[in-house]
């Protein structure tokens, strides 16, 4: 019978990660490095080790082995017998890519047309790197903030207008007709000279005191990090989202966003395909971007839990989180495998006891646990 074990996650060195978040949830010293991510699941790229009766093995190998036993019939039955969660903490430092991510059926057809052009895995060219779709909800540990969805054109167009930078006229009169995705595709459109002009005209303008002053200095944040970007001018066509800890965004398929600064706990479907539109070192195709990006105005729900245990609204069978702050002891018999972060204090899940940043695999075959202590804890599992 398959039993719970401890998790260690992999941490991703990105260069837009935190030099301390990642060491200090973690009681570690710090690096010296980027720290930007920790995952916690079984994606093939950056899979978990799993401890368990005192064999290290990586989480994807275990989950091959006896689907059934881990993930339950009626997971693999749903996700083909894969994991079809991915748990991560997020510490952002700078702010990452402009991007968004497809629809299943966006992630078939481009992995399967990556395959026939003979685009390898690894490439730094490859969009799409498995044939998954890639919703995220993203949980606040300390103040985070994000820019996603588009704004409504009147509002993008007020905001480009107040800045008085004439070169943005052509983006101005086509969200005024109410037209975000020609407007978008201008401005994607630009060379990277022309792009560059525009970019430094709009940092400039933003660094001014004028309205929307809190748009204006992350764009200049932003400008920093990414001299001559046109996707600055991208970027103030999304909301400003700032979340307090504990606070949580949903992010449906072809939501262009970017997260700014902050750490959180994210779970998303099993997937790492993402289409950039800049602000980033990797590759970026506009045309692809601009094939599964969603043009539609976007509102930006923010999920505040009303309680000490709290599940989060995700549209979505792939995935479900709760965030608990525990006191005490709890039990739980979830129907499905899990994964249960402690985010800060000291727990014990299942028996095995976990401080910040560790986990414990709750495979479903293990049925009811209890959980004990005191912290903030997220339980990861299946939405369906």
């Amino acid at each position: 019978m398959s039993a719970p074990g401890v998790l260690s996650g992999a941490i991703q060195p990105y260069a837009w990660g935190s030099r301390e978040v990642l060491s200090r949830i973690m009681g570690v010293p710090p690096t010296g490095e980027p720290q930007a991510e920790l995952w916690l699941g079984a994606h093939p790229q950056a899979p978990s080790v799993l401890l368990r009766s005192g064999i290290d093995r990586p989480l994807n190998q275990v989950i091959a082995d006896d689907p059934i036993g881990e993930l339950g019939a009626d997971v693999v039955q749903t996700f083909g017998g894969e994991l079809p969660f991915l748990l991560k903490i997020l510490a952002v430092d700078q702010p990452l890519s402009l991007q968004t991510h497809p629809t299943r059926s966006q992630a078939q057809a481009g992995f399967d047309s990556e395959n026939e052009q003979g685009i390898a895995l690894d490439s730094e060219r490859r969009l799409y790197r498995d044939r998954n779709h890639k919703p995220e909800l993203i949980c606040a540990l300390e103040p985070f903030t994000a820019l996603c969805g588009l704004r409504p054109p009147d509002s993008a167009a007020a905001l480009f207008e107040s800045l008085e930078v004439a070169a943005l006229d052509p983006a101005i009169s086509l969200l005024r007709a109410g037209e975000i995705a020609p407007a978008l595709r201008w401005l994607l459109d630009h060379t990277p000279e022309s792009g560059s002009i525009i970019a430094q005209q709009v940092v400039s303008a933003c660094s001014k005191p004028g309205p929307y002053s809190e748009e204006r200095r992350w764009a200049v944040y932003i400008g920093e990090q990414h001299p001559g970007d046109i996707g600055v001018a991208i970027a103030l066509m999304l909301n400003l989202v700032s979340l307090k800890p504990g606070q949580a965004l949903f992010l449906g398929a072809g939501n262009l966003h970017v997260y700014l600064h902050g750490a959180a706990v994210e779970i998303m479907a099993n997937s790492d395909n993402v289409l950039r539109g800049g602000l980033t070192v990797k590759h970026v195709d506009a045309p692809a971007l601009l094939d599964v990006v969603d043009c539609r105005p976007h509102e930006v729900p923010v999920q505040t839990p009303t309680g000490p245990c709290f599940t989060f609204q995700a549209p979505v069978p792939d995935f479900r989180l709760t965030r608990l702050e525990l006191a005490g002891s709890r039990r739980f018999a979830p129907g499905g495998p899990e994964i249960v972060l402690c985010a800060s204090g000291r727990v014990r899940v299942a028996g095995h006891e976990i401080t910040g940043g560790q986990a414990v695999w709750a495979p479903a075959e293990a049925g009811e646990f209890e959980m004990s202590g005191t912290g903030l804890v997220f339980r990861a599992a299946t939405g369906a």
